[in-house]
């Protein structure tokens, strides 16, 4: 068995999460705007913001962080074919308490479990006061996180994911206070619509779907297709409408001595 003949991953995604190509190109000017030197992605999976971001400021260099070894040599590749080689770095090591800050521009997409203990409950408020302490005075930090549309029933929670319960986020508003008491004030606040969480779900299990449909009686077959037929169903039976994810554009407040 080659690894040819093995499900694909994630080849249908540009971005990996609910990011439009027009919201995306939206942020990339927001921060381009602001001519940063250094941009720093916290588990940038395959960094393509970062890209279009280092790709966007000439002479700028960026730096990825993830822990997943076949993403982030994705990333390498589309650095190298873009130009960016010498310009973006990708490396394989945990963000958790990491000193590759202060940068002036912070992507922390989805990715906030990257800056917290795994022993403790997911906590966005150590989320933010990370993100605070990795961007320079003037920067900009852009937060892709999860929050609740609307409380969820006991019923909803139950089929979303394994022991998924309503401390697992917060309201909007809830979020947005929490940036301003980590010391931020919030430069833009935009949220994912429908269109933009169909094109991630489809995508995210796209070529999977496509390969056991022609693959049925592979012996990866069975355990694939249990693996997809319950990640689709905690979206469609459970948190489709209910969770959302906000992309916010945060500026660090300046400290005067």
């Amino acid at each position: 068995m080659t690894a040819s003949d093995l499900p694909p991953r994630l080849g249908s995604l540009t971005f990996h999460g609910p990011l439009s190509e027009a919201r995306a190109e939206r942020i990339v000017a927001r921060l381009a705007d602001t001519s940063p030197a250094t941009v720093l992605d916290i588990g940038c999976g395959w960094g393509e913001l970062l890209l279009r971001v280092v790709e966007s400021v000439p002479g700028s260099t960026g730096v990825g962080i993830d822990i997943n070894t076949e993403d982030l040599a994705r990333g390498r590749n589309l650095a190298k074919e873009r130009g960016l080689g010498e310009r973006v770095e990708f490396v394989e090591e945990s963000a958790r308490g990491t000193s590759r800050g202060p940068a002036d521009a912070v992507l922390c997409l989805g990715a906030g479990q990257a800056l917290c203990d795994p022993e403790q409950p997911y906590d966005p408020g150590v989320v933010l006061r990370e993100l605070r302490r990795l961007v320079r005075p003037g920067g900009r930090v852009v937060l892709g996180e999860g929050f609740w549309e609307r409380t969820p029933t006991d019923e909803e929670l139950a089929a979303m994911w394994p022991g998924a319960h309503e401390g697992d986020h917060l309201r909007l508003g809830g979020l947005v206070d929490l940036a301003v008491e980590a010391g931020f004030r919030p430069a833009w606040i935009e949220s994912a619509g429908q269109e933009e969480w169909e094109e991630f779900e489809s995508g995210y299990r796209h070529d999977t779907e496509l390969w056991l449909a022609t693959h049925p009686d592979h012996p990866q077959a069975a355990e694939t297709r249990d693996r997809v037929d319950r990640q689709r169903s905690s979206w469609v039976n459970g948190y489709r409408k209910i969770l959302g994810i906000t992309y916010l554009t945060l500026v660090p407040v300046t400290t005067r001595a």
